[in-house]
């Protein structure tokens, strides 16, 4: 775990997924888990971007894409990543990010396309529009 002061630099972030403010004061702490991400998919600018749909993996309590098909836990969606978070040059460091996980999103804006059943993971938190 790295807990130096460090300071990232991004351009501006596409919160255009967002549909409200609602629930973004509220957002969770959450730790991403590299290894579970694929850089050509999740990340392929060099960061994990705002919007993408996140599962929590049951084994370690860390944080990875939204797999509908996947058995770890990540099959249930929980939320969805508030603000980009600088990917690490190695899978083995794991940085923290925020976790929307209620409020209202527009489903055609986000990096990620969500299936029917992620979206019944989260409703009556997360609104599609």
């Amino acid at each position: 775990m790295n807990l130096t002061t460090t300071t990232e630099t991004f351009g501006q972030d596409d919160q255009s997924w967002l549909k409200s403010a609602h629930g973004t004061e509220s957002a969770q702490t959450i730790t991403l888990d590299t290894s579970a991400f694929t850089p050509a998919t999740h990340y392929p600018k060099g960061y994990f971007p705002s919007g993408l749909p996140i599962g929590k993996i049951t084994a370690t309590g860390k944080y990875g894409p939204y797999d509908g098909a996947a058995s770890d836990g990540r099959e249930a969606l929980v939320g969805f990543l508030f603000t980009a978070v600088s990917a690490p040059s190695v899978n083995t460091i794991d940085p923290q990010g925020a976790l929307l996980w209620h409020g209202a999103v527009v489903e055609s804006k986000l990096p990620v396309a969500v299936d029917a059943a992620g979206k019944g993971d989260v409703a009556g938190y997360i609104r599609f529009f």
